[in-house]
């Protein structure tokens, strides 16, 4: 396995993968040699990122009309261990790797039907303020929550 450096120990970083989305390798999202396009990966990782924060409430949250807050990317990065190709089945694992008082920061493995490892990734997410941008404490619920959901 290629060496990357938010991975300390695979199978360990991959025990501790619980909650997953499972997506269909679709005809449009493969290039001409019938090979995964390299953008489509971060498409299934905001997926699993907005089933997961479904799953922790925060969606619903969010999405209410007097929500002062929202989810932003601040960023994310894809690793590519194996090739994916049209109507392959994966699952796009998430967890929570770090709690911050304002951000979050999340790592993504997607397996094939083999177990195999094809994609693994990170990323960080900030709460911001909809009206100043700037990043915003999470709530006791949701610190909770995000807690509950790490263990």
């Amino acid at each position: 396995m290629q060496k990357i450096d938010y991975i300390k120990d695979w199978d360990s970083w991959r025990s501790d993968f619980h909650f997953f989305t499972t997506t269909k390798v679709r005809f449009s999202e493969v290039d001409p040699f019938n090979h995964l396009n390299n953008t489509v990966p971060f498409v299934y990782f905001e997926d699993a990122r907005i089933q997961f924060f479904k799953e922790l409430g925060f969606m619903q949250q969010w999405s209410q009309p007097g929500s002062q807050t929202i989810p932003v990317v601040a960023d994310l990065q894809c690793n590519y261990l194996k090739q994916i190709y049209f109507d392959e089945k994966l699952n796009v694992y998430i967890k929570i790797a770090r709690i911050g008082t304002t951000s979050i920061d999340l790592h993504y493995m997607a397996i094939n039907t083999k177990e195999e490892e094809v994609l693994v990734g990170r990323g960080r997410i900030v709460q911001v303020g909809k009206k100043s941008g700037k990043p915003e404490a999470w709530s006791e619920t949701m610190l909770d929550a995000l807690h509950k959901m790490k263990k």
